[in-house]
């Protein structure tokens, strides 16, 4: 079998020589270029989001992928050189105004709303095939994962073929993973603690009133699936170091300061 292997390996690097270089090896100059994700502790182990290359970010509903998306816009259309991005909504589900108070400049989102997710990946293709976008976002999250499963793999692979040697970053959020080793990033997102804002007043009954509670904050886990750029050493929220064969990193996300005159007393985990 080893040697069958061999002969094969061979039979490919003859049939590509002048065409690639080094098929099988993954050398120090073709490591991919990697751009910040706007989430600093995420950015330091994964090396932040690949160019010319699929990231997949899945999870269940509310364990923080619309924050990363919204995270992700915003620093690519806010930074230095801002850059053009592209949405793709596959169910109409991406709301503007909440993106903008999270930092998105909408003037340089183009939001193409679908109903379908032929449109959807046909939307897709035409995003890529043209060029001159800095990212292009394909948002399944609100997609139900029976219907993403029966994306053919051949479909990924298209996509993922596109954007090689580009500088777009193709950004994918499902429910489940789809891609596989289309992806040059697969993460994987699951909420663990969620903070309320609570204010509370006693009543001459001894009842506890809770006429307002409020969203404060939330701990997301992330899961390394799959990663194709070099790995720096793995901290943890309060820097210290762990192994490097970790690939788990725990980080929180919290609301805008609207909530800053709450005092800490009125913030519990969960109000029910």
């Amino acid at each position: 079998m080893h040697s069958k292997s061999a002969a094969l390996r061979l039979h490919v690097e003859s049939t590509l020589v002048g065409r690639m270089a080094s098929p099988f090896r993954l050398t120090q100059n073709e490591l991919p270029i990697t751009v910040p994700a706007g989430i600093p502790l995420l950015d330091q182990v994964t090396g932040g989001l690949p160019r010319g290359g699929l990231t997949e970010l899945y999870g269940p509903a509310s364990s923080g992928k619309t924050s990363f998306l919204q995270s992700a816009l915003a620093t690519r259309t806010r930074t230095a050189s801002a850059e053009v991005c592209a949405l793709v909504d596959a169910q109409d589900s991406f709301d503007p105004a909440c993106a903008q108070s999270a930092g998105v400049a909408l003037k340089q989102l183009l939001w193409i709303r679908c109903r379908t997710l032929d449109n959807a990946f046909r939307s897709v293709d035409v995003l890529l095939n043209g060029g001159g976008f800095g990212m292009v976002a394909l948002d399944l999250s609100d997609t139900p994962a029976r219907l993403v499963r029966q994306i053919p793999l051949n479909v990924w692979f298209r996509l993922r073929r596109t954007i090689e040697n580009t500088s777009t970053i193709l950004l994918v959020l499902s429910r489940e993973s789809n891609a596989k080793t289309c992806a040059s990033l697969v993460l994987r997102l699951e909420r663990e603690t969620v903070a309320w804002s609570l204010r509370h007043s006693l009543r001459a009954s001894g009842i506890l009133h809770t006429p307002a509670c409020l969203l404060d904050g939330w701990t997301t886990a992330t899961e390394i699936i799959r990663s194709s750029s070099r790995r720096r050493k793995l901290h943890f929220l309060n820097q210290s170091t762990i192994p490097e064969d970790q690939d788990h990193v725990r980080f929180t996300l919290r609301s805008k300061e609207i909530h800053s005159h709450l005092p800490d007393q009125e913030r519990v985990k969960d109000p029910g």
